[in-house]
């Protein structure tokens, strides 16, 4: 009989997914071009970035190729001790990454650099105070 754990996804084929989700996204690419520049279906694209679907070695490069990304981008931020099911993020990392997925997390970070040290202070003291603001 097979366990739970054994159908749910891969923790690295989940973390490549969304490297490449994120990728895509800040370049502006839509799914379905990304799947015709590989020959794919946008669903297939759609399993890959949920981790449903492992990414070959030879599509991962194809990839990397089409989102001006080396290989190695894909694999960023992942743990070098990674053992099959022992990758977990902590909540506040979920949670940064979640963000981060979305179209005004990717817009945020690629803007945020070409502000003064001062404005992105002023800026992370407006969204503490709006965070205690809606934690009262």
């Amino acid at each position: 009989m097979a366990d739970v754990a054994s159908s749910a996804p891969n923790p690295i084929d989940l973390h490549v997914g969304a490297r490449v989700r994120m990728r895509r996204k800040f370049l502006g690419v839509s799914q379905e071009r990304l799947a015709h520049a590989l020959g794919l279906t946008f669903q297939q694209v759609q399993k890959y970035e949920r981790g449903t679907n492992r990414i070959s070695a030879s599509k991962l490069f194809e990839i990397s190729r089409f989102l001006q990304a080396p290989v190695a981008y894909f694999f960023q931020g992942l743990p070098a001790e990674v053992e099959d099911r022992e990758f977990a993020e902590s909540q506040s990392e979920q949670s940064l990454h979640g963000f981060l997925m979305t179209a005004e997390g990717i817009e945020l970070a690629s803007l945020f650099p070409h502000l003064t040290p001062k404005q992105r202070r002023r800026i992370l003291e407006l969204v503490r105070t709006l965070t205690d603001d809606d934690q009262d």
